[in-house]
């Protein structure tokens, strides 16, 4: 089955089960960005963990969730969502719960293992089967990726309204910041455990056995993990490339903050009527296509500018610049690639193909971003590695499956 362009005058409701898994979204969000921008300023200070005991810690958490995607996939594909998601939540109340008292470096990373594996359960069920609603909801006559386009402004919101809650909270300890993450995750574990179906129609459930065989040879699927995975790098950029111009251009980099809240104002607000209007027009490849031209196109306007060698205010142009292109590839990009999988996914094994999407795209970050710091480093003009990260986007739509 493959995505086409819809009348967007067509409006079609929201099934409660679609409502409760966006609302998820946004309160995991909450719960998980309040405790997260300040974890590591309070291992390296009041734990007093070296910088590299720092960043070894924050990595295990990455790997425990992205990396084991997959595995919180396969489950929730064997034994539904609902138990999955469950599971998940108690984990993440746990290991919040235990990062707010620990004062060693074996309890940290324990909690940090626990709360990087409770997303890698919960995270890709309700992505999954987010997915495979907004097939049914297309079906119905409505959008499919506007869904996907909502649950993506959801996290977005909840990953801006997070920060402001753990800040509130720092005025008193660390330790209420993480009960209150905690918190957040007992309402949500409270929540599904009263909202969620036990069985939700149309959904099967299938063996372990034999999945992850089928998927390494299913070659369209791969190639869309490429195209994402190149994305996901570029977008990385954003923590990599853009503090260094952008201290480059005003000499520190306070700017980023502003530049930052840019981003995820664009999100919220923009979001929406982009997916409405592309949705109109382009079908999934297309879509893409467009968003990794823009992010390509981002990258390009840093590198056309630095013969200019601008600073001060009008320094900062270009990477506002790079930011809304990106920022707008993004909206194109990210949606449309999760609403494609299901077309790309064996029959009743969505929740194993989602988590993979997430799995080898963050392999592919890991080990991009290693060449992307390289070529930063690595004595080239700046306008050249940035003219080469601009290729990795737009060479990535060679590789989009053509159907």
């Amino acid at each position: 089955m493959t995505s086409t362009p819809v009348d967007p005058r067509k409006s079609v409701r929201l099934s409660p089960l679609l409502r409760l898994l966006i609302l998820t979204q946004l309160a995991f969000n909450v719960g998980f960005f309040a405790v997260l921008p300040f974890l590591s300023e309070h291992l390296g200070q009041a734990v007093g963990m070296a910088g590299w005991l720092v960043g070894f810690v924050l990595g295990l958490r990455t790997f425990s969730q992205q990396g084991l995607f997959v595995v919180g996939g396969a489950l929730a594909d064997r034994y539904g969502i609902r138990p999955v998601v469950l599971a998940g939540c108690v984990l993440r109340i746990a290991g919040f719960a235990r990062l707010g008292y620990a004062e060693r470096t074996g309890a940290v990373i324990g909690a940090v293992l626990l709360i990087g594996f409770a997303a890698a359960l919960f995270s890709p069920a309700v992505e999954s089967e987010v997915a495979r609603q907004a097939v049914v909801h297309e079906e119905a006559g409505g959008q499919r990726t506007r869904v996907l386009a909502l649950f993506t402004v959801a996290g977005q919101a909840g990953a801006f309204v997070g920060p402001l809650l753990g800040a509130l909270l720092l005025s008193v300890d660390f330790r209420t910041v993480c009960l209150a993450g905690a918190g957040v995750f007992v309402l949500v574990l409270a929540g599904h455990a009263w909202m969620l179906p036990q069985r939700i129609p149309g959904r099967q459930r299938v063996r372990l056995e034999g999945g992850l065989g089928a998927l390494v040879r299913n070659r369209r699927f791969l190639a869309l993990c490429c195209a994402y995975g190149a994305y996901l790098l570029a977008y990385n950029q954003l923590y990599l490339a853009l503090p260094d111009e952008v201290e480059r251009a005003t000499g520190s980099q306070s700017a980023l903050a502003w530049l930052f809240a840019l981003s995820s104002l664009l999100v919220v607000t923009a979001q929406l009527p982009v997916t409405r209007w592309v949705g109109s027009r382009l079908s999934l490849r297309r879509s893409m296509v467009a968003g990794l031209l823009l992010i390509g196109a981002g990258f390009a306007v840093v590198a056309a500018s630095r013969p200019a060698d601008w600073t001060g205010p009008a320094g900062l142009l270009p990477s506002a610049g790079f930011v809304v292109l990106l920022t707008f590839g993004q909206m194109l990009v990210a949606p449309v690639a999760r609403a494609w999988v299901p077309d790309l996914a064996e029959e009743g094994r969505l929740g194993l193909y989602t988590g993979a999407l997430s799995s080898v795209s963050g392999l592919i970050v890991l080990l991009g971003s290693s060449v992307a710091g390289s070529l930063l480093d690595g004595g080239l003009p700046t306008a050249v590695a940035w003219l080469m990260l601009a290729a990795v986007p737009v060479a990535a739509i060679g590789v989009l499956p053509r159907r």
